[in-house]
């Protein structure tokens, strides 16, 4: 046979291959739904096992994470629904503003739908798994100690002399990796709130563990040796091992009436007790600390970071949050000391710049739901168990909703109140980030007190960008902190 006509049959034959393989998803997962077939938001389901997580993890290296759903729309149309198949699962992409608000507001037709590999590492009792109805109950419990008033007042100034010592600290180092000493001291705040500790040695074991988790979240599945899913399993192990320590020695501690009073979060989660008298397990406990110290020291980390960068980079606003910030100490009493909630709250235009930051670096990449039911959304049926990404970045970088998105423009938020389901720094609905307050309480203390005396040089200010699991320079903002005239 001649060796052309071999070629032929051997291209056919895997265009065949391709042909089945790129249809299989849609045979599997789609041809037992009969008519509603036809009502299924446009996309498609990748590769079996794959599916759009190449194309995803693709955009995401490549320094261009817009692409993936940029490529979407291009194909699809620009109506903010599609199908497709990620994280091992048939899912649907939410882009539009009306459908992420729905989405997420919506708790009789959702319910959380994280996948069961990030479930493994957030926790089975964790906020983000648990039922509407556990969430309601462990959320109004636990929120005040944190985002309260009284809360918020009384952690002000143990932050703000822990982030005016790093400065002073850093200043003198000369180079180092920004990021790195963001998340080390935030860390350390969130554990004195939390545990009450300030144990170097245990504040830097867990930090380091916390970091080989957060790679892993975004990360495949893969369990084995050498890969970041795995190193991720191993971190939550030693995490868990270690709170498992803490909570058994506070438990006897209170036994024992070695403690008069409640001193931090650890203490109100142990004496808690539903409509039933009924006290949270070890397991809730620990799941809930798992969660709160990851997600209190990540946000505040790369806000900040960013923020300062953004700041840095734009001398206008630089000058303009600078100038805010000297007002404020102006007007502050000669018997006051430190900063107070009230002038927190008396930063207009700081609080925008944080906003900004926000809306460009979006912290939380996206959100799972899953569909209750089937569910109609936007003119399509979403078939009962299939999962729902809500995907931030679409939102916060439509230019019909913010003109010129890539833009760092504080003074967009000028007299501008976001529309519902348009701005989703920290989700929305009844599972709204319960730390949210307290990440930008300290984002703007930290920013008075840089703003006020230091100023950020960046070593290399063209570091490519990572963007999973969350947005930083490679080289994690390699820096110089200078000090200025001190005016405080």
């Amino acid at each position: 046979m001649e060796i052309w006509v071999v070629a032929i049959w051997v291209a056919a034959a895997l265009g065949c291959l391709k042909w089945v393989l790129k249809r299989a998803n849609g045979w599997l997962y789609e041809s037992h739904l009969g008519e509603m077939r036809r009502s299924l938001p446009p996309g498609d389901l990748g590769w079996p096992f794959i599916g759009n997580m190449w194309s995803f993890l693709r955009a995401f290296k490549s320094g261009d994470p817009e692409f993936f759903m940029r490529n979407i729309a291009t194909r699809y149309g620009d109506g903010g629904v599609y199908k497709a198949f990620m994280f091992a699962k048939p899912s649907v992409l939410v882009t539009s503003a009306e459908a992420c608000k729905r989405v997420l507001t919506d708790d009789k037709a959702f319910k959380p739908g994280w996948p069961s590999s990030a479930v493994e590492l957030i926790g089975k009792k964790s906020f983000v798994t648990m039922s509407y109805e556990d969430h309601k109950r462990l959320r109004r419990l636990t929120a005040a100690p944190v985002n309260g008033h009284e809360a918020l007042s009384l952690y002000l100034h143990y932050i703000e002399d822990n982030f005016k010592s790093a400065l002073e600290q850093w200043c003198t180092m000369g180079e180092f990796e920004f990021l790195t000493h963001l998340r080390k001291i935030t860390f350390r705040i969130i554990m004195y709130i939390f545990l009450s500790s300030e144990s170097h040695s245990v504040v830097e074991a867990l930090e380091t563990e916390y970091t080989a988790l957060n790679h892993g979240m975004r990360a495949m599945a893969i369990n084995l040796p050498g890969f970041a899913y795995h190193k991720a399993l191993k971190a939550r192990k030693n995490l868990v091992c270690v709170l498992q320590i803490v909570v058994n020695a506070r438990r006897e501690e209170k036994k024992e009436k070695r403690r008069s009073k409640d001193d931090d979060m650890l203490d109100r989660l142990l004496d808690v007790e539903d409509e039933n008298s009924r006290k949270m397990s070890n397991e809730e406990i620990i799941d809930l600390l798992l969660m709160y110290l990851n997600a209190g020291h990540e946000s505040f980390a790369h806000v900040t970071m960013w923020a300062t960068v953004f700041l840095q980079e734009h001398p206008q606003c630089f000058r303009k949050a600078k100038q805010e910030q000297l007002e404020i100490v102006k007007r502050r009493p000669s018997t006051q000391t430190g900063l107070s909630l009230k002038e927190v709250r008396e930063m207009d235009y700081l609080s925008k710049v944080i906003d900004e930051t926000l809306r460009l670096i979006n912290i939380s990449l996206t959100v799972f739901r899953e569909a209750k039911s089937d569910v109609n959304i936007n003119g399509y049926v979403i078939p009962r168990g299939w999962r729902i990404l809500v995907w931030f970045r679409s939102l916060h970088f439509d230019p019909k909703i913010f003109p010129n998105p890539k833009e760092f423009n504080p003074s967009r938020w000028d007299n501008h109140t976001a529309k519902a389901g348009t701005f989703l720094p920290f989700g929305a609905g009844s599972r709204l980030c319960p730390g949210n307050d307290l990440v930008k309480l300290e984002i703007s203390i930290f920013l008075h007190h840089f703003l006020l005396n230091y100023q950020l040089e960046r070593l290399n200010p063209q570091s490519s960008i990572m963007y999973l699991p969350h947005s930083r320079p490679k080289d994690n903002c390699l820096a110089r902190i200078k000090k200025i005239q001190n005016h405080v």
